[in-house]
């Protein structure tokens, strides 16, 4: 088993719980914030899995501190489709949550968290999507538990 292999997996769980048990009975836009940083942090988890393969299997030397330095690297030494549309979904989240961002029908049904980037476009991230963001980060952290011990 992989060293933060547990770590992205409790992650998961803690936004597996905000969007399936809080979200729904709250409606607020800092659920859905905290859902996406618990992706994000699930996301790191793993990508610090690969790094620390790629270690161990001497292909490279030092694990650079920061997360999207690290994410940027993954791209260098891979050229798997699977693993490179995993780190730009990562590099995505990551600039959804840097965003400035607006609420609109907050504490209701159709509540979604509006985001404007630093390239000034716009995202809408309502329930349904942040129920795909969290399949995808699932089968993320699946995919580099599988491929990467």
């Amino acid at each position: 088993m992989l060293q933060h292999d547990s770590d992205a997996r409790e992650e998961l769980k803690r936004a597996d719980h905000l969007l399936y048990v809080t979200l729904k009975y709250t409606k607020n836009i800092d659920v859905i914030k905290n859902t996406i940083r618990r992706l994000i942090s699930a996301c790191d988890y793993a990508i610090l899995d690969v790094m620390e393969w790629l270690k161990s299997k001497k292909k490279i030397k030092v694990i650079p501190l920061m997360p999207i330095v690290r994410a940027q690297e993954l791209k260098k030494h891979f050229r798997k489709i699977e693993l490179l549309e995993f780190i730009d979904f990562y590099l995505f989240l990551k600039k959804i949550d840097r965003a400035e961002y607006t609420k609109r029908e907050e504490f209701k049904k159709n509540v979604r968290l509006i985001v404007m980037d630093e390239d000034e476009e716009s995202y809408e991230i309502d329930i349904e999507k942040l129920y795909e963001f969290y399949e995808k980060t699932k089968d993320f952290v699946k995919y580099v538990e599988d491929s990467y011990k």
